[in-house]
């Protein structure tokens, strides 16, 4: 714990530059449903503003000028209000994740409570800039836990836990590959969230929930990865079956009507057949590749 409390800052503008990177990498993915790149957009950059904020509230902490009386406040103010959205970003992904991969119809209803929750938890976060209800600032410019700060923290808690609900219950219906990430989005935050209430200096919740965005970032790439491959062999088996089955109804189209064009005299009868086979025995003989015997001995059949 000391050793993050020493470097947290610099963790955080590390996690903060991948946010904004791999934000601007699923804005060019165009394999995701629209919805789904969004969300997952919406993750990245919130993520990146959280721990930007969080660095710039400790920065300017105990700074007495009018930039850090400005930067404080505000700095404050949006790490608490992100800490809210990137819940609430995530839930989008999940509502959308359940409604086409998981094959839901509707959306479960833990997760328009979360919406509910998002929205109540941004106005008390509102109301508390001018009750001082959740955390105040003393003479010297500095962050001080307010009487309410539990509060704050129970609208994120209660949210996760519903989403945490949600995922368990269907957790079979999703890839592999997306249960693991999208069920430590939640479980890691929750343990961080408790974890923070005793543990004053450190940004552990922020950290957390930012490395999990991270985390799931990559999943989603590995498994939009492995489907686009999977895409790709079906289609090449697909075309190569049609190739197969084009070549044999040439083949039965060929020997059918060299037969019917025989039959119509004994004499000629085999005929096209035994020109067919001198022609490739020819071929084979002269060094012909095995494309170039067959393509004689069609010519040969068709002659």
């Amino acid at each position: 714990m000391e050793f993050l409390r020493l470097h947290q800052q610099n963790i955080m503008l590390f996690l903060s530059g991948i946010c904004f990177v791999l934000a601007i990498l699923s804005f060019f993915t165009k394999s995701l449903p629209k919805k789904r790149r969004r969300s997952l957009i919406l993750i990245e950059i919130v993520g990146a503003m959280l721990l930007m904020m969080d660095r710039f509230a400790y920065i300017f902490r105990g700074d007495t000028s009018t930039l850090g009386w400005w930067m404080v406040r505000i700095s404050n103010f949006c790490v608490f209000l992100f800490s809210l959205c990137i819940i609430h970003s995530f839930n989008l992904y999940l509502v959308d994740l359940y409604k086409n991969e998981g094959g839901l119809k509707e959306v479960p209803t833990r997760l328009r409570i979360v919406e509910i929750l998002f929205t109540v938890g941004v106005i008390m976060l509102i109301i508390s800039q001018f009750t001082g209800w959740y955390y105040t600032f003393d003479e010297y410019n500095r962050y001080q836990r307010g009487k309410g700060l539990i509060v704050c923290y129970i609208f994120p808690f209660i949210s996760m836990v519903l989403q945490l609900s949600v995922i368990i219950q269907y957790y079979r219906q999703i890839k592999r590959s997306i249960r693991i990430p999208i069920l430590l989005f939640d479980i890691l935050p929750i343990v961080a969230t408790i974890l923070q209430l005793f543990s004053y200096g450190v940004s552990l919740q922020n950290i957390t929930m930012v490395g999990e965005a991270i985390v799931l970032y990559i999943f989603v790439i590995v498994d939009m990865n492995k489907s686009v491959e999977r895409a790709n062999k079906m289609e090449i088996d697909f075309l190569r079956d049609e190739q197969k089955t084009m070549r044999v109804m040439f083949e039965q189209t060929a020997e059918a009507l060299a037969s019917a064009i025989d039959a119509k005299d004994s004499y000629t009868h085999g005929h096209s057949t035994r020109v067919a086979d001198y022609s490739k025995q020819i071929a084979i003989h002269a060094g012909k590749s095995d494309k170039e015997c067959a393509e004689v001995y069609y010519a040969g059949l068709l002659h």
